[in-house]
């Protein structure tokens, strides 16, 4: 794991073990700011920051950087009292991909604390699969039913286990292609 993965997943352990979680706006543009400053922060210059600059993803084109702003206002407003809306909050925020780095391992994050202050449930990422997960991402634009079933299906209401949530950061990580090697110890 290169150093700057390795010091951002400690972080994110850190992100819950302080507390300092439980400090952070839920739902708002300026909650995922503060979880992305958390992680990445020292170790980004844009940490925290919205991004200034169009970005793409396999052939995918994130919102323009132009009306950036806008969009997260909306975003902000959308409800998230029911599980299909908080999940769609969740697709028109990756839709939006406000960062240049690091926005599914910080929305992953953002996504969990909506669900934990509405529903009292979070996603127990350890069970969801990677490549399922990325398929029913990169999908959810056009049709969030699959990325909806996948999450819902794993879904448990075990809020405040700590290997639950550190074995979803990991899986956070996992996703973004990282992977822990045998001499990392965190």
């Amino acid at each position: 794991m290169k150093n700057i993965d390795k010091n951002s997943l400690e972080n994110a352990y850190r992100l819950f073990e302080s507390g300092a979680i439980e400090k952070l706006e839920i739902g708002t543009t300026k909650g995922l700011q503060d979880i992305h400053q958390y992680l990445f922060g020292g170790l980004y210059d844009f940490a925290g920051k919205i991004r200034t600059q169009n970005i793409s993803k396999g052939g995918f084109r994130f919102a323009t950087a132009l009306y950036l702003n806008e969009i997260l206002a909306k975003i902000e407003q959308m409800p998230e009292n029911t599980f299909e809306e908080i999940i769609a909050k969740y697709v028109e925020m990756n839709i939006a991909h406000p960062f240049m780095e690091g926005n599914g391992r910080t929305m992953r994050i953002w996504l969990d604390m909506i669900l934990k202050s509405n529903l009292k449930k979070v996603v127990n990422w350890q069970f969801v699969d990677k490549t399922l997960y990325l398929q029913s991402m990169e999908r959810s634009p056009i049709n969030d039913l699959e990325l909806r079933t996948l999450l819902k299906e794993n879904l448990t209401d075990e809020v405040e286990n700590r290997e639950i949530i550190f074995k979803g950061i990991e899986q956070s990580y996992y996703y973004e292609g990282y992977e822990k090697e045998k001499d990392d110890i965190l």
